[in-house]
């Protein structure tokens, strides 16, 4: 092959590559190529209302949103579980450890959501001996890498056999909420919103609410207060108590509920009456996905996926009443 063959081939194959990586922009004869910006996690400083704590919670903002000025962004606020409580400073990397912010930080999905993701106050769980919080490690906390994702940590086990579980028909003596939980959050979370949706380039009729365990509790909480606040709600691992529904059916609230069918945690019995009070109510927008065989850990398949998301972006505000 000749010199001049190989320079041809070079420049061929150069041209293919930038095509493959960049979008390119013409203006009249000349030619530049335009990348989008990256994504960024910024660390918004407040104070909670809870204990007067000078506090910080994730603001994610994804690829492309300094490049589009004039666009305003869907927002997910996004609650953890138990396992990542937190001082709101030092600890607050914790709240990465799994759902939609790991998924788009950690693992860098192309998730097109400004994502606010808060960290539940510890409120006394350090000192119940629960190991999951004692024996935590900084050192595991997952980090952004430069180049590639890292592996995974492994799921949750579980030696609970898959089999049906009849559900409880009556839940007047269960408590809707689980101890010291995401509702003695609940004004702050509904600052962080309105301080996002004023700061941020945000499509306040596309605000959407997820959450996993202690926040798939959370997540209904936050719904039968606020369900005005929210195009949809997605609470994974979390089951919603029957004296909660009756907002969410006047407002006509999407839900998808998550559950793991070998969930020895939150154990699937207690899921079907508030879903199944949220019909008797007239609410048609409900999806109840059981992952049969799943433990608690359900959540790294629904927020490692596209499904979730997907439908998400199907609801806004303006749609619910029509």
């Amino acid at each position: 092959m000749n010199m001049i063959k190989k320079m041809t081939i070079c420049l061929m194959m150069a041209s293919f590559l930038m095509a493959c990586t960049s979008h390119v922009k013409q203006a009249g004869d000349k030619t530049s190529v335009v990348k989008q910006s990256e994504e960024q996690l910024i660390r918004e400083a407040y104070q909670s209302s809870v204990d007067q704590s000078k506090r910080e919670y994730f603001v994610y903002l994804p690829r492309g949103y300094h490049d589009k000025p004039d666009k305003n962004w869907p927002v997910m606020l996004f609650l953890h579980g138990n396992g990542e409580r937190g001082n709101g400073q030092d600890e607050l990397d914790f709240v990465m450890m799994q759902g939609p912010l790991h998924e788009a930080w950690i693992q860098k999905k192309d998730l097109p959501f400004i994502i606010i993701s808060p960290q539940l106050h510890m409120f006394g769980f350090d000192k119940k001996g629960i190991s999951y919080i004692d024996n935590r490690s900084k050192a595991n906390i997952p980090q952004r890498l430069k180049h590639g994702v890292p592996k995974r940590a492994a799921a949750f086990q579980t030696s609970t056999n898959i089999k049906r579980m009849p559900s409880l028909t009556d839940m007047s003596g269960i408590k809707p909420l689980l101890p010291q939980g995401w509702e003695l959050l609940e004004t702050d979370l509904i600052t962080m919103l309105d301080t996002v949706q004023a700061k941020y380039q945000v499509n306040a009729n596309k605000t959407y609410l997820s959450g996993l365990s202690y926040g798939g509790f959370g997540t209904w909480h936050m719904a039968s207060k606020y369900p005005e606040r929210f195009a949809a709600i997605a609470p994974v691992v979390g089951w919603g108590h029957p004296s909660l529904m009756a907002p969410i059916a006047e407002q006509q609230l999407p839900v998808w509920q998550f559950a793991g069918g070998r969930d020895s945690a939150v154990q699937i019995q207690y899921f079907y009456q508030g879903l199944n009070t949220l019909e008797k109510l007239g609410h048609d927008k409900v999806r109840f996905t059981v992952h049969e065989d799943k433990g608690h850990d359900a959540w790294t398949r629904v927020y490692s996926g596209d499904d979730l998301y997907k439908w998400l972006l199907s609801h806004q505000l303006n749609d619910l009443k029509e």
